[in-house]
């Protein structure tokens, strides 16, 4: 029978969940969900010295915020907890001196300071240092101690690191989901540090022991963890374990140029690259997308094809849809460039498929800090005239403040078109307006355009006075759509406005 699938989003809590480390989060959800399997939160929190207050609560409200909840995490727990790194920190040590036992691995007793000089002596040659199977057994390591040597240092107290004994001249062949077959020469790999003497393990081995102990099926990551594989996977075979599959998912890059997208980049092009608003350690804020009025459908859905794609023209899915059709197999090699204007593009689509009242709740809260007390069911209407030109909730009041309050400007472009017979013509539909009692919009047409055809009025003449008479600017929606909102009296109010001062 095969394992169920169960599949891990590991971030180091150093700080906001950078936008590449949510799609991270949200290819293992998606592999998960598609396969009825488990996603579960790991926080990697061994590095105490870079460890940020606040990360770990940030990550799990994004997650949330996203609709990619974890299973099992902290807070959740399963049955293959704690979670956290640090506090499994204790039982890391046995697997470590199990591998020294077993001759995977080695005690270096280097100091700093002799590793120092062993680089800057190589740098003056022209040379990079590499500690591995080239210097090993000339070091300071128990390679050329007897086993009462070691002990006597150990018991002394002397300061240790334990590292990978990697073996020579091996070519590994590796599989990645995403890349295929890799090669690794294994005499070019530098013999990793797996564990320091101050009883924590460096990433590499807490990684390998708790994806093995929390029975992780696939490894789907970043691109920058590949140089990493060849260790990872022969930490597998030292431990006599199954690997999981691995699958490295490709860079996001920068929306102009080369390279990783990074923070600077939205700082400089103005959009966010956190989940979250984020407030830094210098009392400043980084912008989130939830705060900057962002959908979350619509930044899952935009980042699911940032490096992925369904084969189809389609670019709108549904959470349920992306798991559905979600394949590691149609996951690109090459990196994915961020486009703004495309994460715009998403968000107007799915600000335009919202619930009008929902909608209009929101533009309510704006009209109540203006003073405007309006029913929803008016404000509803409104919504659904103009939310088609919207892309974020904070541009409803620019484009629909003419329905709750008469124009004080008039467009300076508009006013030109405004002739000495302008005034005549508006005075006369004041008449018309005045008249015509079906005041619905489709009614308002027809009754119009029938006085401007039997008196020869050009079409001109009529609705960009009138546009600019009820808005103020040549934008909106269908004309006789705003008549028939604002209502008769308003209408005429305003034309009487526009008279006078455009007149």
């Amino acid at each position: 029978m095969a394992k169920q699938v169960r599949v891990r989003f590991a971030p180091s809590p150093t700080g906001p969940l950078h936008i590449g480390g949510v799609r991270t989060a949200l290819f293992n959800y998606l592999f998960a969900k598609k396969h009825n399997g488990v996603f579960y939160l790991r926080i990697e929190d061994t590095d105490q010295n870079r460890y940020v207050p606040g990360a770990e609560e940030y990550i799990v409200e994004a997650l949330n915020w996203c609709g990619i909840p974890f299973d099992e995490g902290p807070g959740k727990e399963g049955n293959y907890g704690p979670y956290r790194q640090s506090e499994r920190k204790d039982m890391y040590r046995q697997y470590a001196l199990a591998l020294v036992e077993s001759g995977w691995a080695y005690y270096a007793f280097d100091t700093p300071e002799a590793l120092d000089k062993l680089r800057s002596d190589a740098e003056a040659a022209g040379q990079t240092f590499i500690y591995n199977h080239t210097n090993r057994d000339t070091l300071d390591t128990s390679l050329n101690l007897s086993a009462d040597a070691v002990q006597q240092r150990l018991d002394a107290g002397d300061a240790y690191v334990i590292r990978f004994k990697t073996p020579v001249g091996e070519t590994l062949q590796l599989k990645d989901i995403i890349r295929g077959d890799i090669k690794f020469d294994s005499s070019l790999l530098d013999d990793k540090v797996l564990f320091k003497s101050d009883g924590m393990p460096t990433y590499h081995l807490a990684n390998i022991v708790d994806d093995h102990l929390m029975e992780t099926t696939h490894v789907i990551r970043g691109e920058e963890w590949l140089p990493s594989l060849p260790l990872h996977a022969l930490l597998y075979r030292a431990f006599g374990w199954e690997a999981p599959e691995f699958a490295h998912l490709p860079l996001i890059l920068k929306p102009v140029g080369n390279g990783k997208l990074s923070k600077r980049d939205g700082d400089k092009l103005g959009f966010p690259v956190f989940p979250l608003e984020w407030k830094n350690a210098d009392g400043t804020t980084s912008p989130g997308y939830r705060e900057q009025g962002y959908l979350p459908e619509a930044v899952v859905n935009f980042l699911a094809m940032l490096g992925w794609n369904p084969g189809t023209d389609q670019e709108l899915f549904t959470l349920d849809e992306l798991v559905q059709l979600f394949d590691l197999e149609r996951v690109h090699k090459a990196g994915a460039k961020f486009d703004p204007e495309k994460n715009k593009w998403f968000n107007h689509q799915y600000f335009g498929r919202q619930d009008n009242e929902k909608i209009a709740h929101a533009l309510s809260h704006v009209l109540l800090q203006k003073g405007i007390n309006k029913p929803i069911e008016y404000v509803t209407e409104v919504v659904a005239l103009v939310k088609e030109r919207a892309t974020f909730a904070s541009e409803l009041w620019d484009l629909s403040d003419y329905f709750f309050t008469a124009p004080q400007t008039y467009d300076e472009k508009t006013i030109k078109n405004w002739k000495p017979e302008t005034a005549e013509i508006m005075q006369q539909l004041i008449d018309v307006v005045q008249n015509t009692l079906d005041f619905t919009s489709a009614n308002l047409e027809s009754v119009i355009k029938a006085w401007m055809e039997e008196n020869g009025i050009g079409i001109g003449k009529v609705m960009q006075p009138l546009r600019l008479s009820l808005v103020g600017a040549m934008k909106g929606p269908h004309l006789f759509d705003i008549m028939a909102m604002i209502g008769k009296e308003e209408t005429i109010l305003r034309i009487k406005a526009a008279i006078e001062n455009l007149g």
